[in-house]
């Protein structure tokens, strides 16, 4: 009989009875409860954190930066209860404490009173960091523990990152006010470079003008010692003067009182007079001009007749033989003529000599014709202009007076002036010798103060200068500069997902165990027939391949549809699965045909060994380095691997090797189970006896 027509009449002995079915049903659901279940219980922890009772403390009072109220704690607490991590229950610090003590609360998160202080003093000269209490019980529960602590970690990361924020964002405000203020002093630096150079040219003006005004002020010095001279003689002139118009103010007012009564009463008399003066000296001007054209006439005219009285006298007279009666009057008359001639050329002679005494005659005579005139015109008003100079000539006399006072000081004040110029020559020589310093101090600035315009340009070229949206990116990267780039390249989506690789094979491996407990590894009729090592092999193997491609799609199905399990490659999973559990059972066969009652127990040891030294939970790296020699070497570590690729993706070359590790392992172990069947159908003492029998 051939081994599958064997594994048939195997599997359907399970069909003859009500026990024997029900024994089938529950070896082809014991996979489905053992791993299903199994990933059910814990198939998304994370997702469900919220149920965990923890406690919140917040007794943070708040503080106060920059005019800005900050409450750190309330704006945790406020995200902390936003982001549903845990089933955060807001109590007393004394509560938490009992609370994470007796098991009401896994854990508490506290933010003390100063929380708020320490984290504004950052932006303070004694900056402190503020700190998150965090109070766990492993003996509540260790796994919640280590989870808070990750949790809490990225809430202190989270903080931390605010708190920089704001601090860098100061920092580099402050930058932009340091660049904008240098620059600001750079072309302060410009304008005083320029200043000072203005300033270096005034002072060397200002010594060259101190240098004229030593000599200006030597020459003011010696014009006043002048001056001072000539005011002592202008002092002592107009006191002269003031004494002697005190005198003709004395002597007008003396006659003043004197003619004035007489001028009052006597006005027309005045102007008559005057008036005749007046017309009399105009007159005089008139005879004076006739008396100028008419004397050499005059004078030739008496000439003339004297001559022709003498040559009468000379034809009458002279004559002593008739001498004439009237010679002695002719005589007289000839005589007289010549007195008159004599005095007519005289005349001539006296008014051609005095002609310019005749001018200023006519000038006198006009002048007191004018003036005549002028008081006759006046003379109803004399008494009034008399009365008109006597109050100037007393004005003059107040004048004068002050004058001579004035003049008093003025010697005075120039006598001080002259002391005063001599300081002031000295001052203004040692201001030149200032001066001349002066001038090459401010050189030397001038120097200096390009070296520190060009500085400061280039101190602000290197202070950087961050608008807003470059101070925000800016910020974002210090105050978290190194960030977690993370790309999931075959995301699990959840912690059932992850660790299914790891608890389906277990199932499978299971399964084959316990359907090897209710069917035997070698069949028994195959075995009494003395049917061939490899038909016995293959006999008991199949039956239990059968049953275990029955458990593995009643497991993946029920995974996919009622827990949810996801698979980026479905077919070839389950087509892996069926791999598998032909080979899980063809070892668990070999295992039991070989060393019978205490291959069970193998079984159970070979398990151990697998989940151990798998890798499926943590990395075999991090187990001891027994469970890292064994890895290599046993099939659950290659299933566990292929397994992972086929459910979250990735590369298919741990696939591939994993099918070839297994169908060697099952090849290997059927081979091995044939090798059994033939020593099995040899009977010894052992078979008869044996040791052990479970």
């Amino acid at each position: 009989m051939r081994s599958p027509k064997l594994a048939a009449l195997e599997l359907r002995r399970f069909g003859r009875g009500k026990l024997p079915r029900a024994a089938l049903v529950a070896l082809l659901v014991l996979p489905l409860l053992y791993g299903a279940l199994y990933l059910w219980s814990f198939w998304d922890p994370y997702g469900r954190l919220d149920r965990i009772p923890v406690a919140l403390v917040n007794d943070d009072k708040g503080a106060s930066a920059d005019g800005k109220r900050i409450t750190a704690g309330d704006d945790i607490t406020e995200r902390l209860r936003d982001s549903k991590t845990f089933d955060w229950h807001e109590v007393s610090a004394a509560e938490a404490r009992r609370g994470v003590e007796d098991g009401t609360y896994y854990l508490s998160l506290t933010m003390p009173a100063d929380f708020s202080e320490r984290i504004a003093s950052s932006s303070g000269s004694s900056p402190e960091s503020g700190a998150l209490q965090v109070r766990t019980n492993d003996a509540n529960n260790y796994i919640v523990g280590q989870i808070s602590r990750t949790v809490f970690s990225e809430v202190r990361q989270a903080a931390s990152t605010k708190t920089s924020r704001s601090f860098l964002d100061k920092i580099f405000v402050s930058f932009s006010d340091i660049h904008g203020k240098t620059v600001r002093a750079a072309k302060g630096a410009d304008q005083l470079k320029g200043g000072i150079g203005k300033a270096e040219k005034g002072s060397k003006d200002l010594a060259d003008g101190l240098r004229d005004a030593r000599n200006g002020s030597g020459e003011l010095s010696r014009a006043l010692r002048k001056l001072t001279k000539g005011a002592g003689a202008l002092e002592t002139g107009s006191q002269g003067v003031a004494d002697g118009t005190r005198k003709l103010a004395d002597w007008v007012n003396g006659k003043s009182a004197k003619v004035g009564p007489f001028i009052r009463g006597d006005e027309k008399s005045i102007g008559d007079a005057a008036q005749l003066v007046a017309d009399s000296s105009g007159a005089m001007r008139r005879h004076l001009d006739t008396l100028a054209d008419r004397a050499p006439g005059a004078a030739k005219g008496a000439r003339a007749a004297s001559g022709t009285l003498n040559d009468v006298y000379a034809r009458r007279c002279d004559d002593p033989v008739l001498p004439d009666a009237a010679c002695a009057d002719l005589k007289k008359a000839r005589d007289a003529v010549a007195d008159v001639s004599t005095i007519a050329d005289d005349l001539n002679t006296l008014i051609a000599d005095q002609n310019g005494d005749l001018d200023r005659l006519d000038k006198n005579l006009a002048t007191l014709q004018k003036r005549s005139q002028a008081l006759a015109d006046r003379a109803p008003r004399l008494s009034e202009d008399l009365d008109d100079a006597v109050e100037k000539i007393n004005k003059l006399n107040d004048g004068a007076a002050k004058v001579a006072a004035g003049a008093k000081k003025l010697h005075s004040g120039l006598g001080k002036a002259k002391d005063g110029s001599v300081a002031l020559d000295q001052g203004v020589g040692e201001l030149k010798t200032g001066a001349d310093d002066l001038n090459g101090g401010i050189f030397k600035l001038v120097g200096g103060s390009g070296k520190l315009a060009g500085g400061l340009h280039d101190g602000a070229e290197k202070i950087p200068d961050y608008d807003k949206q470059d101070r925000d990116r800016r910020t974002e990267v210090m105050a978290d500069p190194v960030r977690l780039a993370s790309q999931d390249l075959h995301k699990a989506p959840n912690y059932g997902t992850g660790f299914a690789p790891y608890f389906i094979p277990l199932s499978l491996w299971v399964g084959a165990m316990v359907a090897y407990m209710l069917i035997t590894p070698m069949n028994r009729r195959a075995l009494a027939a003395g049917a061939s090592a490899w038909r016995i092999a293959l006999a008991g193997w199949l039956p239990v391949v059968a049953i275990g491609v029955l458990q593995t799609v009643a497991l993946m199905s029920v995974l996919h549809w009622a827990v949810g399990l996801e698979m980026a490659r479905a077919a070839g999973t389950v087509s892996f699965l069926f791999l598998v559990t032909a080979c899980f059972a063809a070892i668990v066969q070999w295992l039991n045909a070989r060393f019978g009652a205490a291959g069970r127990i193998l079984v159970l040891a070979l398990l151990m060994l697998q989940l151990t030294s798998a890798g499926g939970t943590y990395p075999v790296q991090t187990s001891p380095g027994f469970f890292n020699a064994l890895h290599p070497f046993l099939p659950m570590s290659y299933v566990v691997e292929a397994l992972r690729r086929l459910i979250t993706g990735g590369g298919m070359e741990p696939v591939w090797q994993a099918c070839v590790v297994l169908t060697a392992f099952t090849a290997g172990a059927v081979a091995l189970t044939a090798v059994a069947a033939r020593r099995r159908q040899v009977w010894t003492l052992d078979r008869l006896h044996p040791e052990l029998s479970l």
